[in-house]
Parts: structure tokens; sequence; C-alpha cells
């Protein structure tokens, strides 16, 4: 049990990136902003709201536990964003990106005025500098220039935060459902925090006299001359530290481009015939990008997810190790072929050649947030195969038209019993089709949904055979095999021949079980793994164990002579379930 437990913390830890220590980071600061815009809208109440509001947001966020939080994820995320600034080797990602970044260096800059004032005013010498005196100095002493650059703080920091988590978010299943309240409150939080801060302000401009200024702007609340001056030597030593911090990111950037191209360039081949050259030290997905290769990456180069996958074509022994993240996020998507890597992490030093695996055409953050199933996700799928019988005897002596007719007419009873049940007809291949269970439901009552849909599927088999006794020879027979598991479901072809599909073992088995019921002479043959699943006894369906291809231990299978018996079954499972 501990080795179980150090190895999860193990593979947790390998798992931890940069990026994920500045998402932590951004959180903590994210929720202290949050906080702040909500006390500045008690504006819109009263100026004794606003006080009694900023004493219990100072009681919690002052506390020595969370100020030690607090402003370690303020030096963390704001040197991590110089890290990132010194790392971005281009700037043609989508514009929300560079803007993200613009915002987030533009906020220390910003705040430092008012940090220095506040907060170190405090520490150093005791002052007491809140509402009133703030409100004054932004609205009385220089309203001009202030006021405004108090809104700005505002809108720069929360939509600096408000992107961070949408990079984040969007790729959540949850992300889809809940974006309309979450742009809402994106918008009401700012919107109630400028306008409380207006009402404030404007409170503290209609009760300005010097009864106020006697009893609100005293030496301990905003301090003496030469208080005042050792602050602001502070913020402008700090200023001029911050950029002069910024000035040399870029002048490193600059260094290191310079060195790189005296350092060699090399060839990138997408093995579709497309060489680039460019400097040792980009990653591949940087690489596409700064030459506009259309690349797929939908988590934009941050290791997040595995799309901008590539498979190295020959020798891939001598390419620098996976990072920790890299090899995290090729574990989880089960790639131990060490020719498998991800574009965003890759940073080659000799010429390589390659191809992608996902279509750039086919993936991006959009469609991944208009619909997650489309780009590649693994879930619980029950796949189910039918097939039409004796299709091409059929044919033998029909015209093609009346062949076409029939088979449409069959698979058309077979999709209205897949769609009644639940399911989606998902492939058709000459007579058969490939149905999927469970893309709206959970394991269980996709297992059910696929148990009734064979069911059903033989009731319009039968009704259909009456309609066109008269044409047929013999009746209409058929086969279906059903099994579920873990399967991959995305857009899969070419272009304009995409086709929303399943893939994985599970399918191939499905496959393998409707071939089988030929051989067992019966109409359908399910894997006990959907038996157990959908909760049927052990005992109401025979049980086979069969040798599967493309597998090397035997599987347990259930027979089903007729397929209408599992009309009862299916019934009774749910009765049983309510």
């Amino acid at each position: 049990m501990a080795s179980a437990s150090r190895e999860q913390i193990s593979t947790a830890l390998r798992g931890i990136s940069l990026r994920q220590i500045r998402l932590a980071s951004g959180v903590v600061l994210f929720a202290y902003l949050v906080s702040h815009f909500l006390n500045h809208a008690l504006g819109n109440i009263s100026m004794e709201a606003l006080a009694s509001g900023v004493y219990w947001h100072t009681l919690f966020w002052h506390s020595l536990p969370v100020t030690v939080v607090f402003y370690a994820a303020c030096l963390v995320h704001t040197g991590l964003g110089i890290w990132a600034l010194y790392e971005r080797r281009q700037f043609r990602w989508k514009a929300i990106e560079p803007l993200q970044l613009v915002l987030g260096l533009s906020i220390p800059a910003m705040v430092m005025t008012h940090v220095v004032g506040v907060r170190l005013g405090y520490s150093l010498y005791g002052l007491e500098i809140l509402y009133p005196q703030v409100f004054f100095a932004y609205w009385i002493s220089w309203p001009a220039l202030k006021m405004w650059l108090l809104f700005a703080v505002l809108v720069v920091s929360w939509a600096h935060g408000c992107i961070g988590l949408y990079f984040w978010l969007r790729l959540k299943p949850f992300y889809k459902a809940a974006a309309p309240y979450l742009l809402a409150t994106a918008v009401l939080i700012p919107a109630v925090a400028m306008l409380g801060l207006y009402q404030g302000g404007r409170n503290v401009v209609d009760n300005d006299s010097i009864e106020w200024r006697a009893e609100n702007l005293k030496p301990n609340q905003t301090g003496t001359s030469a208080e005042k001056t050792v602050l602001n030597d502070v913020t402008d030593y700090l200023l001029i530290g911050y950029w002069g911090l910024l000035v040399i990111a870029l002048l490193a950037k600059g260094a290191r481009a310079l060195h790189e191209r005296r350092g060699g360039m090399i060839n990138l081949s997408y093995g579709n015939g497309r060489t680039i050259r460019v400097p040792k030290g980009l990653s591949v997905l940087e690489a596409s990008l700064r030459h506009n290769v259309p690349h797929a990456s939908v988590c934009g180069g941050r290791a997040r997810c595995s799309t901008c996958r590539i498979r190295i074509i020959g020798d891939c022994h001598d390419l620098p190790e996976p990072s920790a993240r890299e090899a995290f996020v090729l574990g989880r998507v089960g790639a131990p072929d060490p020719s498998i890597r991800l574009a965003c992490q890759l940073r080659p030093e000799r010429d390589l050649s390659f191809f992608q695996l996902f279509l750039p055409h086919a993936v991006s953050a959009d469609s991944h947030a208009s619909n997650p199933t489309r780009i590649g996700q693994e879930r619980y799928l029950v796949s189910m195969f039918v097939d039409m019988r004796g299709s091409t005897k059929l044919a033998e002596k029909r015209l093609p038209f009346d062949t076409v007719f029939i088979v449409n007419r069959f698979l058309g009873a077979v999709s209205q019993a897949v769609l009644a049940s639940g399911g989606q007809p998902n492939q058709f291949v000459g007579d058969g089709m490939l149905a999927l269970f469970g893309l709206a439901s959970s394991r269980q009552e996709a297992c059910r949904q696929a148990l009734r849909a064979a069911a059903m599927i033989a009731a319009n088999v039968d009704e259909l055979n009456r309609f066109l006794e008269h044409d047929l020879r013999e009746p209409i027979r058929f086969g279906v095999g059903i099994n579920g598991g873990e399967v991959i479901v995305g857009d899969i072809g070419y272009r304009d021949h995409m086709v929303f599909t399943a893939l994985g073992d599970p399918v191939n088995v499905a496959a393998r079980l409707q071939d089988m019921t030929k051989t067992l002479g019966c109409e359908v043959v399910i894997s006990d793994e959907v038996r157990v699943t959908a909760g049927i006894a052990s005992d109401a369906l025979p049980q086979q164990e069969v040798a599967i291809r493309g597998r090397n231990e035997p599987m347990i299978v259930r027979s089903v002579a007729d397929a209408k018996e599992l009309s009862a079954l299916a019934s009774d499972v749910k009765a049983a379930a309510a």
C-alpha cells in the first residue's frame, strides 16, 4: 500500500511543470482579485459597507499563512511571466496568447505605486491607507490621471486572469455547459466593482471639506513628507528593477537567437515532401508556426494535450530525452513508443523527419470548446456491429437498384431501433452498420440501450420480412455483435471526408463477435463485459469461451439464438434498477 502511494505521488510530481506552477500561483492571485473586486462592489451600498468589507478582506488575506502564500504566488507568477517572455521564440500563436502575456507583464508596473503606498506604508510606518484616503488621492488630488489608471488596472488584471482561466478550463468536459455562466460572471464582477469605486469616489468628492480632511488625512493615515519620499523612492527603484528585468529578458532572447544561428541550422521534414530549415533549439511546433506550417495543437503548445504528437521517421535514439511533463502526457495517452513525441516539447539538435498524427485542419482550440469529442477523447462506449446475412446471394438475380432498395430498408430498420434505444448509427459499410451507445449516457445505461436495440432490431426486421415476403425467396437474417470498453472517439479522415467514429480494441472485438454469430448459429453474441455492466444475471444467457482473432487470451461471451429474447431481459433489468 505504501509503495503504491509513493508511486502515485511520484507520478503526480512528474506531471508538474512550470506551467502547472504558473497556473497554481495564478489561481491564488485570481482568488485575491475576486475578493478585492467584490469588496469594491460594496461601494454601491455605502462607505460603511466598504469599510466593513475591507475589514474582513484584510483579516483573511493579511493572516500570516495566507500572506506567505499570496506573496509567494506574486513573486512566482511574476518571475514565470518574465521567463515566458524569454522562453517564447515567436509570437505567431493566436492573438489572445501574446495579449495575455503583454497584459500580465504590464500589471506589476501598474500596481507598484498602489502596493508600496498601501501595503509597504502599513508595514514600515503603520499608515492606515483605506478607501477614503485612496479615493481622495485618485478622485481629488489627481482626478484626470489616477482615476482612469485605477480603472485600467482593474480591466487589465481581470482580463489577464480570465484569459488564463479560459486556457485552463476550455479543455475540461464541463466547460461547454458552464461557459455562458462563466462569461456572465466575468462581465458582471468587474462592472459592479468599477461602479462601486465610482460611487465611493463620488461620495468622497461630495463630502470633501476641511472637517473631512482633518478627520481622514491625518499623518498616521497618509504619512509625513519624509515617509512619502521614502515610499516614492522605493517605488521608483522597484519600477526600475522590474523594467530592467524585462530589458534583460529581451536582450537574452536576442543573444539566444544569435547563438542558435551560429550554432547551426537543421532541416525538419514533414513526411509530405515539405522541408523547412530552422535554428537548433526550436521546438518542432515552434518551427511549424514560424514557417506557417499547419500543425495541430489544442492547448497552444502548453503540453496539456497530446494533439501535436508526431511520429519520428528513422532512428530516434539520439534525440533529447522527454522532459518530465512530456513523459507524463505521453504516458497518459498510452504512447510508450520512443518514436512518438510531443512537437511542443521536442527540440531536436539534428535533422529530423516525421509525420503528424493529428490532421491540423481538424483540430483547434475552438473546435474542442464547441465539441469536445471531435478532437479525440477516451471514454467508455458500447459498440454494436450489425450485418445483413446473404446480401451477395440476394443480389444475384435482382436488378442493382432493387438490391440497394432492400439493403437500405434493412439499414433503415436497424437505424430506427438504434435511435429509439438511445444509440447513434455511426458507420455504414456495405450491408453492415456500426452503432455506438454511451455518447450521452452512463456505461450501465449504454449496455442496456444496446440490448434493447438488438431486441428492437429483431422486431423491425420481422416486420420488414412481412412487408417484403412477396419479393424475398427467404427472410432477411442478420447477426449482431455487442462489446463495451474504453475507446477513442473523434473525427477520422481527410479534409471534407471526415467521419466521427470510435477506434480501439473494443470496437474490433465487437466486429469479431458479429462474425462469430455465423459459427455459433445465433443472432446475437454479447461480451460478458456488457452482460455484467448491464446487470443481467449470470445464468440468464448461455456462456461460451471463445478465441478472438488478434487476442492472446480467450474471451467469455454470451450467445442469444433469438434477439427478441433480449427484450424481456432488458425490461427486467430496468425494473430491477428502478
